[in-house]
C-alpha cells in the first residue's frame, strides 16, 4: 500500500457512514486471510450505525451473503472463505489492548471523548501485519478549547495537506470552507460538500443559511455542520475566542528580553492555576502591545485533574507551557524564583496582585529582588477598567500575544459578571474552567495603566 493512513474530513449528511461501511465490506472481501478489521466509534450507539450499514449492503447482495457470516449478537462479520473478520468497538479503550489489526477505521474521530481508543488502536497495533491501514473519516468538531484528539489529528492532516509537514505514509483530504470564505455564497457551501444536490438538497442549505443571517447560534451550526469549519467560538458573555486568535504574534518572549514592562499576577494554594502575565506597551522596536503568560501546577493530583477534568494539564506541562511543583499545594518558592529570573530578562517596572495571602511573597521579593508588588483587589472598581482596555486594544487590533495554549483555553473560559452600570469583572464559566492567566493579565494592566497614564486613565476606561 501506498500509504498507511488515510483522513477523510466531511460535512455531515455526506454519506459518511455509508462510505465507512463501504470500505469495510471492501476490506472483508479483499483482504488477506486471517484480517481483523475494526470501526471505532465514540460510542456503541454510533459503532452499530456503521455495522447495520455494512450488514444491509451484505444482505442487499446474493454474493455477499454466500461470502459472509453475520454474528448479530456479537456486532461481528466474517469472511467464510478467509476468516477475515469485522468488529466495531466504542471509546471503552481500557479493554481493546492486545488487538493485532489490519484495518482500522475511526468514525467521527473528534467525538472522541479522550485519546484513549486512538493510543490503543495505533501505538504499535498492527506491527505483526505486513500492509496495516488506518482510516479516520470525520467531520469538524465542536472544540474551542483545542484538547481533543480529533483537533490534535485534523491539525497534523491539514499541515501535511498544506505542505507545513512532510509524511509520505499519509493520504489526506478535506471537505470544509475556508475560514476567511463567504459563508452565504452557493460555492463555498459546494466546496465543502461533494454531495450536494444529491444527498443534501440546496434547498435545506439555503433554508439553514437564511437562520445563520439571523442567528449567531444557528451560524455558528451552520459553519461547524454544514461548512465544516472546527467552531472555534463558545457561548461566552465576555469576548470571542476568534478575536484572541486573530492576535497571535510571530514574536516569542526572546524577543522581549530588556523591554519595558508589567506584571500581574493570580495565584493559588490547590485547586485552580498558579499564573504570571506580561504586558508589554509600545516603546522603542515594539509597536503594539504584547503579553505572555506562564502558570504553575502542584504535581501530586495533576493526574487526577487531567482525568477528572478532561484538560491537559499534563501535555501542557510536557511542552513548556506549565511549570510543575512537588507535592499536592503550589509552592511560592518557584514562583518567586521565577518572578526574580523575569526580573533579570525584562524590564518590570510594576507587578500586581490581589493582596489576599501573598504578603510573604511580597516580602521576599523586595528583600531579594527589589521588585514590589503592588494591591490590585478584585472588585468590579479595580477590574473593570483593565479588562476594558484588554477588550479595546484586542478590537482594534493592538494586543498580540505568543499563541500559548493555557492562555487560549482561559480567555474562552471568561465570563464576567456586571454592576449594571456596565462595569464587570470576571468569573468562571463552569466548576472546572480557570482564568488564572486572564486574570493574572487584568491585574499586569491594571498597573500598567495606573504607572503609565495615571491613575485618572483607570477612571476614564471604566466610564466608557
Amino acid at each position: 500500500r501506498q500509504y498507511r493512513y488515510a483522513y477523510l474530513e466531511i460535512p455531515k449528511k455526506n454519506s459518511k457512514t455509508t462510505t465507512i461501511a463501504g470500505l469495510a465490506v471492501y476490506h472483508l472481501t479483499c483482504d488477506p486471510p486471517e484480517g481483523q478489521i475494526y470501526c471505532c466509534a465514540a460510542d456503541r450507539g454510533q459503532a452499530e450505525l456503521v455495522y447495520k450499514a455494512a450488514v444491509s449492503m451484505i444482505e442487499q447482495n446474493e454474493a455477499l451473503e454466500e461470502m459472509f457470516k453475520v454474528l448479530d449478537s456479537r456486532k461481528e462479520i466474517v469472511n467464510r472463505h478467509t476468516n477475515t473478520r469485522m468488529k466495531v468497538l466504542s471509546a471503552e479503550a481500557y479493554t481493546k489492548h492486545g488487538i493485532n489489526p489490519t484495518v482500522v477505521i475511526f468514525d467521527e474521530l473528534h467525538a472522541q471523548p479522550n485519546r484513549n481508543l486512538w493510543d490503543v488502536m495505533t501505538f504499535g497495533a498492527g506491527a505483526a501485519r505486513k500492509e496495516p491501514l488506518w482510516w479516520v473519516i470525520t467531520t469538524a468538531g465542536d472544540d474551542p478549547d483545542r484538547h481533543s484528539i480529533g483537533w490534535e489529528i485534523h491539525e497534523y492532516a491539514r499541515k501535511i495537506r498544506d505542505k507545513e509537514l512532510e509524511d509520505p505514509a499519509w493520504y489526506v483530504k478535506i471537505f470544509a470552507a475556508p475560514e476567511d470564505a463567504d459563508i452565504f455564497d452557493e460555492r463555498t457551501w459546494r466546496m465543502a460538500n461533494p454531495s450536494l444536490g444529491i444527498t443534501i438538497s440546496i434547498e435545506s442549505v439555503r433554508q439553514e443559511a437564511l437562520a445563520a443571517r439571523n442567528s449567531e447560534s444557528s451560524q455558528r451550526l451552520f459553519r461547524w455542520l454544514r461548512l465544516n469549519q472546527w467552531v472555534a467560538n463558545k457561548t461566552t458573555s465576555w469576548l470571542p475566542l476568534t478575536l484572541w486568535d486573530s492576535m497571535v504574534s510571530e514574536l516569542t518572549p526572546a524577543d522581549m528580553v530588556g523591554k519595558r514592562c508589567y506584571a500581574g499576577l493570580d495565584l493559588s494554594s490547590t485547586t485552580d492555576l498558579s499564573s504570571v502575565a506580561l504586558i508589554f506597551p509600545p516603546q522603542e522596536g515594539l509597536d503594539d502591545y504584547y503579553c505572555f503568560t506562564e502558570q504553575w501546577i502542584p504535581q501530586d493530583n495533576m493526574k487526577i485533574r487531567v482525568h477528572r477534568d478532561k484538560v491537559p494539564y499534563d501535555k501542557w506541562a510536557k511542552d513548556g507551557y506549565i511549570h510543575i511543583t512537588p507535592g499536592d499545594v503550589i509552592d511560592y518558592d518557584f514562583i518567586k524564583a521565577r518572578l526574580l529570573a523575569l526580573n533579570q530578562q525584562y524590564d518590570i517596572a510594576g507587578l500586581g496582585n490581589d493582596p489576599y495571602g501573598a504578603e510573604k511573597l511580597r516580602q521576599d521579593l523586595e528583600r531579594d529582588g527589589d521588585l514590589t508588588m503592588m494591591e490590585v483587589r478584585q472588585n468590579i472598581a479595580n477590574m473593570s477598567g483593565p479588562a476594558k482596555e484588554i477588550e479595546r486594544l484586542l478590537k482594534i487590533g493592538a494586543l498580540y500575544h505568543d499563541k500559548n495554549p493555557v492562555t487560549r483555553w482561559a480567555f474562552g473560559n471568561m465570563s464576567i459578571v456586571s454592576d449594571g452600570n456596565e462595569n464587570y469583572k470576571p468569573k468562571k464559566t463552569s466548576k472546572i474552567s480557570r482564568i488564572d492567566p486572564i486574570v493574572a493579565l487584568i491585574n499586569a494592566t491594571y498597573i500598567m495603566l495606573k504607572l503609565e497614564e495615571g491613575q485618572s486613565r483607570i477612571r476614564e476606561v471604566i466610564a466608557i
